[in-house]
C-alpha cells in the first residue's frame, strides 16, 4: 500500500507549529459563522460577512437577536446586530474561525475592539464539552497616543428560549453569590414535548452573567428603550419590564448589560459575559428523561454559572492552546486551507451534538440530523462524523454507538441487520425512519450495518482493544454474517445517500461490505478469534478480487455493476488503508483517483454521473483514498472555493451543486465532522491526540424500561417533576428533498 513519507511527516509535524498561525492572512469567508456552537438547540449564528450586516440566527436561519454596541468619547456604533439601525456600524476588519473561539476585530473611533466568542469545546475534557457555555469577551485599546472614554453594551433577545416569537416568557435576576445575572424562558416550560427537525428549544431556562462589579450593570428591559438609554445616556434605562408572563415579539424585554470601562489607552481593557442555557433535562431515552452530562453529579445552574466564571482565565489558556495545536496539525497534514475548513466543521460538528448521562453517570452522545429530516442517533450520520471524534476523543464514538449497539440487541429491535436511528430529536426509543420497526420497506440493511462494523474496527484501532466489541460480539456477528449474504452485490436498496433514491448493485456500497467484514474479521483476530479472523479476511479478500472484475469500466470503476457508462465516488474504500485492512489492490484507488481529478467541477466532485450535486464531506474521503497530497489537494481546493462563494449563507451545508456553488439541501449537520479523516492517515498523529484524550471506561446502564406514571408539568424552575412518556408528535417543519433534478 502506498504510505506516504513517515520520517518526512514526523519532520513536517516537529514543525507545525511554525506552519500555522493566528494572524494568518488567508482569507476565508465561511458561508456562516458560529456564535454560539453548544449543541442543536443551543445554536446562534451570523449568516452574513460583517457581525453588524444582519441580525444573528439559529442554525435554522429564526431569529436569535445578540446585540452589542460600544460607545466611544459620546458616540455610538455597532459591534453585533442590525439594531438600532440608526446607530453607524464601527468598521470591521476581520473575523476568524477556529475550533474553539469566533474572534472578530473592528477599527474605527480611534480604537481597536475584539469580540470573541469562547466556547471550551475541548475533546479531551467531556464534562468541558458538554458545558451549555459561551464566554464573550470584549477588549478595547487606542489605536492613538490619546485615550478614549470607552463603555460597552450588550443584550439578547427572549427569542433564545423559545420555537416561536408568539410564545409567552418570564424573566428574572437570579441571586447568586458575586456574579449579576439575568435569565428568561417560557412560562409552561414544556420539557422535553417538542420534537421535530425545523425546531427551537421552548423549555429550560437562557443565562446571562457577569462578575458582579461596580463597573457592571444589568437591566430588563424593552429593546429599543434600553439601547436607546445607552446611546444617548450612556447608561442602562431605570425602567423595568412589565408584567410577566409576555409574548415575546410582543413586549418582552431583552436581558442587557452595561461595562464601563473608563479611559482606555494603549494598555487593551476587557471584559466579558457568561452566555449559558440550562434545558434541564435533554434527551428522553427509552422513555426517561437524561439529565445533560454536566448535571450527572447534582450541578444546577448556579452551580454552573459560578464554575464559568471562576474557570475564565485557565479555560481561555487552554482554548488558545488547543486551537493551535489542532490547526498546526491541520496545517501540516493537508495545508493552510484545509485548516481553516477543518475549524468551521469542527464547531458545526459539536453543535449538532448533545452529550447526557445514562443512569450510572456514563456519557451518552446523540447526533441530530439538522434539516434531512430531524432523526437522533442516525448510523449513517454519525459514521460520516466520526473522524472528528476518532481523532481527538474516541471514548465519544463509543459514547454514540452504545445506544445503536442497546438498541439493535434488544427486543425492540427485530431485524436481522443494524437499524438507522433511534428516532425524532430529542425522543431516543423507536426507529422513525423507513418502515420503523414494522417492515423493511425503505431500510438501509447493508449501509448501516457496514458503518456500525467499520466503526466497531475504527475504535478498537484508536484504543488499541476490541473490548467494547467483545462485549456485543453475537451482534456484530449476526451483522457481518448478513454482510455475507447480501454485501457483494445489493440489492434494490437505499444507501446513506438516500436523496438519490434506490439503487441496485450499488457498487461503492459494496465497498463498505466488504470492508466491514474485513473489519469484523480483524476484530476478530484482537479477541483471539483466529478462526473466525481468517475466514472473514479470506472472504473479504475473495470479494474484492470478484468487485474489482464486476466494476471495472476502462479508466474508471462504475456506479452499479450492471450499468455501463457510469462512475461514483468511492468513498468507502479510505478505510482500507486507515484501518490497516489491505483487502483492495492499490491500482484501484489510483485508478479512480486519475479519473476524478479529470471530471471535477469548478466547485467540487458530483456524488456521481447521474447529476451535478455532491457531498462535501465524501469529497474528503475520496480525496483521502491514495494518501498521496497531491491528489487530496487537487479534490479539496474547490471546496475551498465553493464555501467561499457560494450565494447561500447558511451553516457549512453538505450537500451542494458542484457547477454554481448554490445550496441543495441540509445545513448544520455533524457529518462535516468527516474532514478530519485526512488526519488518521498518520498513527502518530492520531496517537497523539488519543492519549491526549479522556479515556471512557466503565459499565453504561441497560436501557430504561419505561416507568407507568401521571403526566404533570413542572411549575417551578427545575423541581421534582413527574412525566408523561408520551410525546406528542412531530412539530415544525419537515425539509423534504426533491429528487427530481432535471430542471437544473
Amino acid at each position: 500500500m502506498k504510505r506516504g513519507s513517515l520520517t518526512a511527516f514526523v519532520c513536517l509535524l516537529a514543525l507545525s507549529s511554525c506552519v500555522w498561525s493566528q494572524s494568518s492572512d488567508l482569507a476565508f469567508r465561511a458561508p456562516a459563522v458560529p456564535l454560539v456552537a453548544c449543541d442543536p438547540y443551543f445554536s446562534v449564528w451570523s449568516f452574513a460577512d460583517a457581525l453588524t450586516d444582519t441580525g444573528t440566527v439559529h442554525w435554522t436561519g429564526r431569529s436569535q437577536a445578540l446585540t452589542s454596541l460600544i460607545r466611544v468619547d459620546g458616540q455610538t456604533y455597532r459591534l453585533m446586530g442590525r439594531e438600532p439601525e440608526s446607530l453607524p456600524a464601527l468598521p470591521q476588519t476581520r473575523v476568524q474561525v477556529l475550533p474553539t473561539r469566533t474572534i472578530y476585530t473592528f477599527e474605527g473611533a480611534g480604537v481597536r475592539v475584539t469580540l470573541t466568542f469562547m466556547q471550551a469545546a475541548l475533546p479531551d475534557d467531556i464534562d468541558l464539552l458538554s458545558r451549555p457555555v459561551v464566554y464573550l469577551n470584549w477588549t478595547c485599546a487606542s489605536l492613538e497616543r490619546t485615550s478614549h472614554e470607552v463603555s460597552v453594551y450588550y443584550d439578547n433577545t427572549a427569542e433564545i428560549a423559545v420555537n416561536d416569537p408568539a410564545q409567552t416568557v418570564t424573566w428574572s435576576e437570579p441571586e447568586i453569590s458575586q456574579l449579576t445575572v439575568l435569565s428568561t424562558g417560557t412560562d409552561t416550560q414544556p420539557v422535553l414535548r417538542r420534537k421535530g427537525d425545523n425546531v427551537r428549544i421552548d423549555w429550560g431556562y437562557f443565562y446571562v452573567a457577569a462578575k458582579q462589579e461596580a463597573a457592571c450593570t444589568s437591566a430588563l428591559a424593552p429593546a429599543e428603550v434600553s439601547r436607546t438609554g445607552f446611546a444617548g445616556q450612556g447608561r442602562l434605562p431605570k425602567v423595568r419590564a412589565g408584567n410577566m408572563p409576555c409574548v415575546v415579539n410582543d413586549g418582552a424585554p431583552v436581558l442587557a448589560m452595561q461595562f464601563d470601562l473608563g479611559k482606555v489607552g494603549r494598555r487593551a481593557k476587557a471584559c466579558q459575559v457568561v452566555l449559558a442555557y440550562d434545558d434541564l433535562f435533554s434527551v428522553k431515552y427509552f422513555g426517561k428523561p437524561l439529565r445533560p452530562y454536566w448535571r450527572r453529579n447534582g450541578a444546577d445552574a448556579a452551580d454552573l454559572l459560578t464554575q464559568a466564571v471562576q474557570d475564565y482565565r485557565k479555560l481561555e489558556s487552554r482554548c488558545i492552546a488547543f486551537d493551535k495545536a489542532l490547526m498546526a496539525d491541520l496545517t501540516a497534514m493537508g495545508g493552510e486551507k484545509y485548516a481553516l475548513m477543518a475549524a468551521l466543521a469542527y464547531r458545526q460538528c459539536v453543535a449538532a451534538n448533545k452529550i447526557v448521562a445514562d443512569d450510572n453517570g456514563m456519557p451518552l452522545m446523540f447526533s441530530k440530523e439538522n434539516f434531512s429530516n430531524g432523526c437522533m442517533g442516525t448510523a449513517d450520520v454519525f459514521y460520516p462524523m466520526a473522524p472528528q471524534f476518532l481523532l481527538l476523543n474516541p471514548g465519544l464514538i463509543k459514547a454514540t454507538v452504545v445506544p445503536m449497539l442497546d438498541y439493535a440487541a434488544s427486543d425492540h429491535w427485530p431485524f436481522p441487520f443494524s437499524p438507522h436511528d433511534l428516532g425524532t430529536y430529542p425522543d431516543a426509543g423507536k426507529q422513525s425512519y423507513g418502515g420503523g420497526e414494522r417492515s423493511e420497506e425503505n431500510q438501509m440493511p447493508v449501509e448501516e450495518c457496514g458503518n456500525m462494523l467499520l466503526l466497531m474496527t475504527a475504535i478498537a484501532q484508536a484504543e488499541g482493544t476490541a473490548e467494547l466489541s467483545g462485549r456485543y460480539w453475537p451482534l456484530l456477528t449476526q451483522w457481518a454474517e448478513y454482510l455475507r449474504d447480501k454485501g457483494l452485490d445489493p440489492e434494490n436498496q437505499l444507501c446513506t445517500d438516500d436523496f438519490a433514491g434506490h439503487l441496485a448493485h450499488n457498487v461503492n456500497l459494496s465497498v463498505k461490505a466488504i470492508l466491514g467484514m474485513a473489519g469484523y474479521g480483524k476484530l476478530a483476530g484482537m479477541l483471539g478469534k483466529d478462526d473466525v479472523a481468517k475466514e472473514y479476511h479470506d472472504l473479504a479478500a475473495q470479494f474484492a478480487g470478484q468487485w474489482a472484475t464486476m466494476a471495472r469500466e476502462g479508466d474508471h470503476y462504475r456506479l452499479a455493476f450492471d450499468r455501463q457508462g457510469t462512475w461514483s465516488q468511492k468513498y468507502n474504500l479510505v478505510w482500507d488503508r486507515l484501518l490497516d485492512l489491505d483487502i483492495f489492490d492499490d491500482s484501484i484507488a489510483e485508478t479512480e483517483m486519475a479519473y476524478y481529478r479529470k471530471i471535477q467541477k469548478p466547485f467540487g466532485l458530483p456524488l456521481d454521473n447521474r447529476t451535478n450535486y455532491t457531498k462535501l464531506d465524501w469529497i474528503f474521503w475520496t480525496a483521502s483514498i491514495t494518501g498521496d497530497r497531491e491528489d487530496f489537494d487537487a479534490l479539496i481546493a474547490p471546496v475551498y472555493r465553493f464555501l467561499n462563494e457560494t450565494p447561500d449563507r447558511v451553516p457549512m451545508t453538505d450537500w451542494y451543486w458542484t457547477h454554481n456553488a448554490k445550496h441543495r439541501g441540509f445545513q448544520a449537520r455533524p457529518v462535516v465532522g468527516g474532514v478530519f479523516i485526512r488526519m488518521m492517515e498518520n498513527r502518530t498523529l492520531w496517537k497523539k491526540w488519543v492519549k491526549k484524550s479522556e479515556k471512557v471506561t466503565g459499565q453504561w446502564a441497560v436501557l430504561p424500561k419505561p416507568p407507568v406514571v401521571k403526566s404533570v408539568m413542572p411549575t417551578a424552575r427545575d423541581e421534582a417533576i413527574t412525566w408523561s412518556y408520551t410525546l406528542d408528535e412531530p412539530q415544525g417543519e419537515w425539509f423534504q428533498a426533491d429528487y427530481d433534478d432535471s430542471a437544473w
